[in-house]
């Protein structure tokens, strides 16, 4: 390699004073300094002139910058143009919103169990062969008190199946099932793609090697590893060098709306096409009760014909969680797509709404609650990305240090969110929402003990303490549902959130994916007492005339069939609080504010083909 000097005497004469003691360059090199000159990004250079012998470290500088600007769609280029003018509108308080009118969107309001829902679940089952999942899973659990990585968290600790676990056991069973329908079986092996980043991509891939990616084979999944963007120093889009480092542009994570970049740039969408998918879904990475959800969702699509289809929850109004909108532009633009609760009230009020983000006859916002889980079919998804190579709407967030809004608290970035996609689809997109209980569809593990039990009484907690007693209450209410008498739950105070705590009532996903299948391995008078506990851990389990007040684990191997039925009484297992502030606490249990104690319980283990009756 030659010296950028001797390489190119434009280039050096256009910054003399910037590029002295430069370590030799390759020709990209180069280019990419040239890049970052014509962007105005020069200060990036004005201490390469010190002395000192830096040679590596400004190597790996212009590798980092061919990593930001190959991972960018359109490049550094692109993205510090529209950083400076999201930024001069940001200054400028410019309403992203102006010119356009909110309304109510079309979409479909399911309820649990009746017939029409019930529709909706077998159909979307029959989909599910058609189907793709792609997990967002980029974060920590450092942010709930948790060390590890979010999905290894307990989704409950009942039986201890972590996020990703149940996420996974609960794509197979939809795989079983649908494959089930298929005269003769089929061979279908549904694929799951999950966006991780620096922060979890090893331990992700390590999770599912040590657990053989829980009974997937390991060719269904595949990671795509996220990377990060450019910190902007000032309303001039200047990047920001690492405090640490001042031969590293700092960085931070672009947002989860890069899972739709790196899908199109994967080549997987193609394939997928190629082989006859229909279907692609994202969901996030902790809410437990998702997948007692996506069989209708994806029913709904199928049937509604829908484009997009975002799954709702019922929202009051300014709940701190978004509303998915119809925006009507003067010109005649439409779109529907998911409005922030803090954008939403202000966009109503100046539209006309005068008591703005207000519920309405039925208790809540006629405007849905997005959840953050998109079905999205999958040939017009590849025409739109033919388009946007992927790219989506973006956002910036900066922090000013004043009114004059001339300089920033700290390096801010641009950011996207996923569900921002119908940004940029055609009016003719079919773009809808399917809208289910919250109790069944949403129950989200995103706050640490602290934070949660600010929660104002009444509001949702979002922590790892609600989450787990929700999957508890999802699950009575199921079974209450095909006639089980359960008893109604008590109320506890755990890490300061006040919760209800129902039978602690769990099940794997094979022996139950839709309320059909529920509805057919329960019969007779059953019934479940307060205290109880049962994990059921099998395919082919049948509750018949069962009453249980205690604890009750029932294993059992696929070709196994087991007929469970009488009385069950013992001490069974007790629910006790710990102080999240105790370090001799596991994290586990800390950041729930109890541990389960297994006093007593009836476990039984079927490990061969054949029929049993379990009958105490």
């Amino acid at each position: 390699m030659a010296s950028v000097l001797d390489m190119n005497g434009d280039f050096a004469s256009s910054a003399p004073n910037l590029l002295k003691n430069l370590p030799q360059l390759s020709p990209d090199q180069v280019e990419l300094a040239k890049l970052l000159l014509e962007v105005g990004q020069s200060h990036l250079f004005q201490h390469w002139a010190e002395p000192g012998v830096h040679d590596d470290e400004k190597r790996a500088f212009f590798d980092q910058v061919a990593r930001l600007n190959a991972n960018y769609p359109g490049g550094l280029a692109s993205y510090i143009k529209t950083a400076r003018e999201l930024l001069a509108d940001s200054k400028a308080g410019k309403n992203p919103f102006d010119g356009f009118t909110p309304s109510v969107p079309s979409g479909e309001i399911l309820t649990f169990g009746d017939d029409h829902f019930v529709q909706f679940e077998e159909t979307g089952v029959r989909e599910a062969r058609n189907a793709a999942f792609v997990l967002v899973a980029g974060g920590l659990g450092e942010r709930l008190g948790y060390n590890g990585i979010k999905v290894a968290l307990p989704s409950e600790s009942t039986t201890g199946t972590g996020f990703l676990q149940q996420y996974i056991e609960s794509i197979l069973a939809l795989q079983d099932a649908s494959c089930g329908q298929v005269q003769g079986g089929c061979q279908t092996q549904i694929p799951l793609v999950i966006m991780t980043s620096d922060d979890t991509h090893l331990r992700i891939l390590e999770l599912l090697e040590s657990n053989a990616y829980f009974g997937m084979k390991s060719t269904q999944v595949k990671l795509l590893k996220q990377e990060k963007v450019a910190c902007l120093d000032d309303n001039d889009a200047r990047l920001a060098m690492d405090p640490h480092n001042k031969y590293r542009i700092q960085t931070k994570p672009h947002g989860h709306g890069d899972v739709h970049s790196l899908l199109y740039s994967s080549g997987l969408l193609n394939v997928w096409r190629d082989a006859g998918l229909r279907w692609v879904l994202f969901f996030q990475d902790t809410n437990g009760l998702l997948f007692k959800a996506i069989p209708a969702a994806l029913g709904v699509s199928a049937t509604k014909q829908y484009h997009v289809n975002s799954l709702a929850v019922p929202r009051k109004a300014k709940e701190a969680i978004g509303g998915i909108t119809r925006l009507t532009h003067s010109d005649g633009r439409t779109m529907v797509i998911n409005v922030e609760y803090n954008q939403l009230d202000p966009l109503l009020r100046a539209t006309g709404y005068a008591d703005g983000d207000a519920n309405c006859e039925t208790g809540f916002s006629p405007f849905p609650g997005n959840i953050n889980q998109l079905i999205l079919e999958l040939g017009p998804y590849i025409e739109e990305l033919t388009k946007t190579r992927g790219a989506i709407k973006e956002f910036v967030n900066p922090k000013y240090k004043d009114s004059s809004k001339n300089a920033f608290k700290s390096s801010t970035r641009l950011e996207c969110m996923m569900q921002d996609y119908p940004k940029t689809l055609p009016p003719s997109a079919r773009v809808g929402f399917t809208v289910m209980d919250a109790w069944l569809a949403y129950a989200p593990v995103k706050n640490n003990p602290e934070d949660a039990a600010k929660v104002p009484k009444g509001n949702p907690y979002h922590s790892a303490t609600s989450g787990e007693t929700a999957i508890y209450r999802a699950n009575s209410l199921i079974l209450r549902k095909v006639g089980v008498k359960v008893d109604d739950p008590v109320h506890h105070v755990f890490n300061g959130q006040e919760v209800e705590v129902w039978p602690r009532i769990t099940w794997k996903p094979k022996w139950a994916i839709t309320f059909s299948d529920v509805r057919n391995k329960v019969s007779g008078s059953c019934s479940v007492s307060q205290k109880s506990t049962m994990a059921i851990k099998g395919r082919n389990i049948f509750l018949e005339d069962l009453s249980l007040d205690g604890a009750l684990v029932i294993n059992s191997v696929d070709d196994a069939e087991v007929k469970v039925g009488g009385s069950v009484q013992n001490k069974g297992w007790i629910v006790e609080n710990v102080d999240y502030k105790d370090p001799s606490v596991p994290e586990e249990a800390r950041i729930r504010g109890f541990r389960i104690n297994k006093v007593e319980q009836l476990e039984k283990d079927y490990n061969e083909a054949g029929k049993f009756i379990l009958k105490p």
